[in-house]
């Protein structure tokens, strides 16, 4: 009975495949009946694969960063260089730190969303007080990189959030006992003194510390914020000098104009002068030159007029005066004129 339950089921079974080799392909036939050794190299390659994809002993360090090295838990006292560089997986780790230019712009009305970025730190204007205690905020910016060869140092002594602690805080430090040494209204005025001071203070503060753990690349001040009450005055001082500026120049302008007068007067009287003085200069010579000859000869021909006028005029009276001081008078009786002639004598 059970002979005949196999052949039967064997029957059906070569049924079955030629059915199935009638209705399309064969399927492949793997063969997975190997012997233990051959199976037990392959599951062990495959493991090796996995725990590397897992695990990754290796890593790479591009260019602007360097790789501080931790075994068990201790870094090691040199930074990795960029490139590749094998670890041993569990045991050591490496944290990958930003050696190129950082920024931390100190501002309240700054866009966060389009000055955020890598390497950009945002954080709030410095408040500070001035000499008078009002308060006063300045917005402005660091530069600074992570000292490369020291990389590896300053993360062990300051921890990865290093310039938290060593750049902000130096720097509002600096900030607060520079500008406390002025006046608010003068601020604006010593802006260039006050910066060159800020930037002196945080290099120097930098270069004192422990293994110089920062390259500082440059500090701007941006921007002095003051009282309202502050800006009003300095407005009305600055006021203030514009109208007397405007006044030093109308006095200056009337000062010009007066002196152009005075000296077009004193040009005229030096005109005047000039022209009395060669008048008197030309009197002194004409009277230098009348000689006693000269005279007679001149009071000849007076008198020869008079002989001529007494030819038309008979009745014509003459007064002479002696040496011809004064004028010579003839007078016509007919006609009542009177006429005058000179006569120049002695």
């Amino acid at each position: 009975m059970a002979s005949d339950m196999n052949d039967y089921f064997q029957k059906k079974k070569t049924e079955n495949q030629k059915k199935n080799d009638s209705q399309g392909p064969k399927m492949p036939k793997f063969d997975f009946n190997m012997n233990s050794q051959k199976a037990g190299t392959l599951w062990l390659i495959g493991g090796v694969i996995l725990l590397l994809i897992l695990a990754k002993p290796f890593v790479i360090i591009t260019e602007g960063e360097r790789g501080i090295l931790s075994t068990n838990g201790k870094y090691e006292e040199r930074a990795l260089m960029p490139g590749l560089h094998f670890l041993i997986p569990v045991i050591q780790k490496v944290y990958l730190v930003d050696t190129k230019v950082r920024i931390i712009n100190y501002a309240d009305k700054v866009d966060r969303a389009s000055t955020a970025g890598d390497g950009i730190l945002l954080k709030p204007a410095i408040t500070v007080l001035d000499k008078r205690g009002l308060p006063v905020s300045i917005d402005m910016t660091v530069q600074y990189r992570l000292n490369a060869e020291l990389a590896a140092q300053t993360i062990s002594n300051w921890g990865f959030s290093w310039e938290d602690k060593i750049i902000d805080p130096v720097a509002r430090d600096v900030v607060r006992n520079v500008v406390g040494q002025y006046d608010a209204e003068t601020l604006p005025i010593m802006r260039n003194t006050i910066a060159q001071k800020i930037e002196a203070g945080i290099r120097n503060n930098m270069d004192r510390q422990k293994n110089g753990p920062a390259d500082l690349q440059s500090i701007q001040l941006r921007e002095i914020g003051l009282p309202q009450k502050v800006k009003d005055q300095i407005e009305r001082v600055q006021v203030a000098k514009q109208e007397v500026e405007k006044a030093q120049q109308d006095v200056e302008r009337a000062k010009q104009e007066a002196f152009k007068k005075e000296t077009e007067a004193q040009g005229t009287a030096n005109a005047l002068t000039i022209e009395a003085q060669a008048q008197a200069k030309a009197n002194h010579l004409v009277g230098a030159s009348l000689s006693p000859g000269l005279l007679k000869l001149e009071q000849i021909k007076v008198q020869g007029k008079f002989n001529e006028a007494l030819k038309e005029n008979k009745d014509a009276k003459i007064f002479l005066t002696p040496g011809g001081s004064t004028p010579n008078i003839w007078l016509d009786t007919k006609s009542g004129d009177s006429q005058k002639i000179s006569s120049i004598g002695k």
